[in-house]
């Protein structure tokens, strides 16, 4: 894949699973994300949003470190939560990053056990990673990645106080935001922290 400097284990699976060439959307906004920025990224459906997502995140942790979570990604639902799961996995080949998923429909207690045992990236739903972030007791300041894949459809959903939530008790880590539209509650969510300033890009 044509993007500056990408990590060569990422780049060999990505070039296994039939991504050779970088959409548009993936190559103009990897180094702004690859600079440490909160970004808010707004592409149509198939400008390759959700591989942009998975790539950046495989390529800042490189590979398995220490015990706490460092990326969180949060969807909307069960479905979109296993679909992510496996395409993650599938471009994770050899950076042998740890995932775990979580859901409404997981076993909290279990959740808890298995992510204390050391994982590197939590990929779950809106009710669940705010239970898990409120009485699991993990160390957030390990994270350095909280990522959002159609943020539009949770805001749309009402999730906004839970997204909000969220992010108040995460005060390190990058931010991003992936949607369809940039709406005004978007732009609300990726600007409620006075201190953080987001990129805002708009790809077609």
């Amino acid at each position: 894949m044509n993007l500056k400097k990408i990590n060569a284990a990422l780049q060999k699976a990505l070039i296994e699973n039939g991504f050779e060439e970088a959409t548009e959307l993936q190559e103009e906004t990897f180094s702004y994300i690859k600079s440490g920025a909160d970004v808010v990224i707004q592409g149509e459906k198939g400008s390759g949003k959700t591989i942009a997502l998975i790539l950046n995140i495989i390529h800042k942790l490189k590979e398995p470190f220490e015990e706490s979570p460092r990326a969180l990604i949060m969807v909307e639902d069960k479905p979109q939560v296993l679909a992510l799961y496996e395409l993650f996995e599938q471009l994770n080949k050899y950076n042998k990053l740890r995932l775990y998923y979580t859901h409404d429909k997981t076993d909290f207690d279990d959740d808890k056990n298995q992510i204390s045992l050391g994982i590197d990236v939590l990929i779950g739903t809106p009710n669940r990673l705010n239970e898990m972030f409120s009485g699991a007791g993990f160390n957030v300041n390990k994270l350095q990645v909280i990522a959002f894949d159609d943020v539009d459809v949770l805001l749309r959903n009402r999730y906004e106080n839970k997204i909000l939530r969220l992010l108040g008790s995460i005060e390190k880590g990058q931010r991003l935001y992936f949607c369809s539209q940039i709406t005004e509650r978007v732009e609300a969510v990726a600007l409620n922290d006075e201190e953080r300033e987001p990129i805002f890009l708009e790809m077609e």
